[in-house]
């Protein structure tokens, strides 16, 4: 009974894993190749865990709900207004809380807020899809991506934020064209004007104000320097026992991000070991030796169309094993490929899928080929953009 209730990335991620397991036993992947993929990855999964835990709970004390409430109140109707609000607001929680809060989090409360404001659902929900993937090339909390490439090139927060402020805002600007264009104008919404929510009620303070403060003080936290799995540890236990004195009730072993720890740990196994047996090879060959002009273009190139075929995390892995740390600016143009590019299919990303569950289960409605070619042209257009941006400014 229990194994029936399994979804499709529970059993992806059960099966990688288990892949991955045989690749080592076999010898397919030498043990110490997988003991230093393991020993890389382990501070992430400390970090990965620590930051779901801490935006599930923050949920639930109310924060995002209230803000994105307040902020339709703050639009007075216009759609313009809440449209500048809405991605304002999704960028910063991908920036600051990763992007899969974004896609996993802030989705269902767009969708929440839709009809008491009597919005159409489609904008807000691609807005969500759309910058959990563009806007998460900020900071290297928000992508994983991010944190193996911060890794790679030796850098700290604020050298990294320092490489990629100007490519992330470009990355961020070009969407928010592609969403008015496509999803947000008249003709696309159907209406000049909606309704403003009431305020809304909160229904235990105490639990809204350590929320917040818990991640104020993470972002407060990164920003300083502090290493990002230990911010994100005791922002997360700040909230874990706040819940345990106020509502005991909603602290459960779901909270902990299992699917997307048995994942990036799989993950981790099964990629060095194809890269061992051709898919290394290909990725040489695409990228090639150039560290800059064409070179960074083929390695964005290279990263989103591997990002929209096997999904980004691996498609970023594959394409670093072929890329000298010294490289910087082809290993920051592959990030960008794998970040901004993975917004044509279904599975570019595991976020944009969890995405998909979440329309699915409140019945909204995503017209397929529309998402493929919009965002077959956000892809084109804000890497072009973004690498022509990072070569400018580097």
């Amino acid at each position: 009974m229990r194994l029936r209730r399994l979804g499709v990335l529970d059993w992806i991620s059960a099966g990688l894993l288990t892949l991955g397991v045989l690749f080592v036993i076999t010898g397919l992947l030498p043990a110490a190749t997988a003991r230093e993929s393991v020993d890389r990855i382990a501070p992430l999964l400390v970090f990965l865990c620590a930051v779901v835990v801490l935006a599930e709970l923050t949920k639930e004390a109310q924060v995002f709900d209230v803000v994105a409430t307040r902020l339709a109140i703050v639009g007075r109707g216009s759609y313009a207004a809440l449209f500048v609000l809405c991605t304002a607001f999704a960028s910063l929680v991908t920036i600051f809380l990763n992007l899969d809060t974004t896609a996993v989090l802030l989705t269902p409360v767009m969708l929440a807020l839709a009809p008491r404001a009597k919005i159409a659902p489609l904008p807000l929900v691609m807005t969500t899809v759309w910058l959990a993937n563009t806007a998460s090339l900020l900071l290297p909390v928000s992508n994983l991506t991010n944190l193996l490439a911060m890794s790679r090139l030796a850098l700290g927060t604020r050298e990294f934020a320092a490489r990629m402020w100007a490519p992330a805002l470009v990355g961020v600007a070009v969407t928010m064209a592609f969403l008015w264009i496509f999803y947000w104008r008249r003709g696309e919404r159907g209406d000049d004007r909606y309704m403003p929510p009431p305020a809304p009620s909160i229904a235990d303070r105490t639990l809204f104000a350590v929320a917040a403060v818990a991640c104020a003080l993470f972002v407060a936290g990164i920003l300083a320097g502090a290493p990002i799995e230990v911010a994100a540890l005791i922002a997360a236990v700040v909230v874990v026992a706040v819940f345990a004195w106020r509502d005991r009730g909603r602290l459960r072993w779901g909270l902990v991000p299992w699917r997307l720890l048995v994942f990036v740990t799989g993950l981790f196994l099964v990629v060095p070991t194809l890269g061992r047996f051709g898919l290394e090879t290909v990725m040489n060959v695409i990228i090639g030796p150039d560290g800059a002009g064409d070179g960074a273009y083929r390695a964005a190139a290279a990263g989103a169309g591997l990002s929209n075929v096997v999904n980004n995390l691996p498609a970023y892995v594959a394409g670093e094993q072929v890329i000298p740390a010294a490289h910087h600016i082809p290993l920051l143009s592959l990030l960008i490929g794998v970040n901004l590019g993975a917004v044509i299919t279904p599975w570019g990303s595991l976020a944009t899928l969890l995405w998909f569950e979440w329309c699915r289960r409140r019945e909204v409605r995503v017209p397929l080929a529309k998402f493929m070619l919009t965002g077959a042209g956000l892809a084109v257009t804000g890497i072009a953009a973004a690498v022509a941006t990072l070569l400018l400014t580097t």
